[in-house]
């Protein structure tokens, strides 16, 4: 009789873990990409400095998440990972070229148009899947992703006339965005080898993956000299350093917190609970930050929205996943944000 209210408990706990991380995250990382720092008067008669070094932004997380599971391996230990270095080294970089594109892209877009482009992850991930994993889908499931990418088109879509410059700098981001999407594609091709070549944890993977990034974006900073960017920014606003340190550590814990879900509850629980948590994102960036939508945009991001959760009750349930398939399914969850 305990049982399954005990289990209610955790699913309910996990789920406001996850509601609350992510939305600190995306509030700090708002805040730290088109916000300002410093009150000084700037030449061209603004004020305060914007924060634009996106490969640092990148490597405190990645280091952050990178201690986070090695903390949690030292507390629980595991079986020996003999998963290939060739595939965290692959992993790693399109993941890397994934986060930074998609932070980049906040440059010149607004964070609900973020959040939206990166809500279609199923549309590489079936494109990748026909043409390299040669997968087959069901109608539904074609369904689904059609009413994604239609939403996409209707939420991105710019009328008429706009300004020039606005708009050039506007495509840069979706562009961005673009990549970023083509990027996790090509990380969920490489984790699906992965899995089946040594099927290392969660925690393994976020591990390894982690370090790799860290080590790879540590060399990106010294050559293109935006370490020393980031120390002198760093410096001048040390309130960065309260922002960057709550976006790693709400960061950090939002991968936990999905992790436990995914293993506690499957990956369908967390798939909803995580779509849920992107939708109220955008509208907490809307009140917050003024990002404000017109009605078609708000009619292009419920269309996202249903056809995800379409697909997470219809599609995989007329496809009939393996046991192994949702096993690699639930791997990948913890990879959202």
């Amino acid at each position: 009789m305990s049982g399954p209210h005990n289990e209610n408990t955790k699913f309910l706990f996990y789920a406001l873990g996850i509601f609350i991380c992510y939305f600190v995250y995306g509030i700090i990382q708002e805040r730290i990409t088109r916000g300002k720092y410093g009150e000084e008067l700037n030449e061209d008669g603004s004020v305060g400095e914007r924060f634009t070094l996106a490969l640092a932004l990148v490597w405190v997380q990645c280091v952050c998440n990178w201690l986070f599971a090695k903390g949690m391996l030292a507390v629980k230990p595991q079986k020996a990972d003999t998963t290939q270095t060739k595939y965290y080294v692959t992993s790693s970089l399109t993941y890397l070229l994934a986060m930074t594109s998609s932070n980049l892209a906040l440059r010149w877009v607004p964070y609900p148009t973020q959040v939206v482009g990166k809500a279609a992850k199923p549309i590489p991930v079936m494109i990748l899947g026909v043409l390299i994993g040669r997968k087959s889908y069901s109608w539904t499931r074609y369904g689904c992703v059609l009413t994604i990418v239609l939403g996409v088109v209707l939420f991105m879509f710019k009328e008429g006339k706009t300004n020039s410059g606005n708009t050039e700098n506007t495509s840069l981001g979706e562009l961005l965005l673009f990549v970023s999407l083509s990027m996790d594609g090509l990380v969920g091709a490489i984790q699906e080898r992965m899995r089946a070549s040594s099927a290392p944890s969660g925690q393994q993977m976020m591990s390894a993956m982690n370090y790799w990034s860290t080590l790879m974006l540590g060399v990106a900073l010294v050559l293109s000299g935006e370490g020393k960017l980031f120390f002198d920014f760093a410096t001048r606003h040390p309130k960065l350093l309260f922002d960057l340190g709550t976006l790693a550590l709400t960061g950090a814990l939002g991968q936990l917190f999905i992790f436990l879900m995914v293993s506690g509850h499957g990956p369908l629980a967390c798939s909803v609970v995580t779509t849920t948590r992107k939708f109220f994102t955008v509208l907490c960036s809307v009140i917050f930050f003024g990002n404000a939508l017109i009605p078609r945009q708000w009619f292009g991001a419920i269309l996202v929205f249903v056809g995800l959760f379409a697909d997470m009750i219809f599609g995989k349930k007329n496809g009939k996943p393996s046991d192994k398939e949702k096993s690699k399914d639930a791997s990948h969850q913890k990879l959202l944000s």
